[in-house]
């Protein structure tokens, strides 16, 4: 299913294409599918201005346990404060949940 495009304002503007809000909502998933399948971009216009796009999002490519290591070589280091309490928080959340005496409350 191709979408008409109901404004010529958005088109002039860039490359995205142009909806109407109403028209937007009513064909959202079909919008979705759009973006993630071919990359278009949509222009939602209110009373023919512009107010939002939907588009697709720009990642970076999924970090890897190797890059994850080349950080931590090049990352500055924790000073001793800060270890301090990090130990603090280890030993909290390590301790035993159940008491010594299960009678003793």
């Amino acid at each position: 299913m191709e979408y008409k495009i109901k404004s010529k304002k958005a088109l002039a503007k860039g490359a995205a294409e142009g909806i109407a809000a109403t028209d937007a909502a009513k064909n959202f998933g079909h919008l979705v599918d759009r973006v993630r399948e071919s990359g278009a971009t949509y222009v939602i216009e209110r009373h023919g201005r512009p107010v939002a796009q939907i588009g697709p999002i720009t990642s970076e490519e999924p970090k890897t346990l190797r890059d994850l290591v080349e950080y931590l070589k090049t990352a500055p280091k924790l000073d001793e404060e800060v270890l301090r309490y990090i130990e603090e928080g280890r030993a909290i959340f390590n301790r035993s949940e159940v008491p010594t005496n299960r009678w003793e409350r």
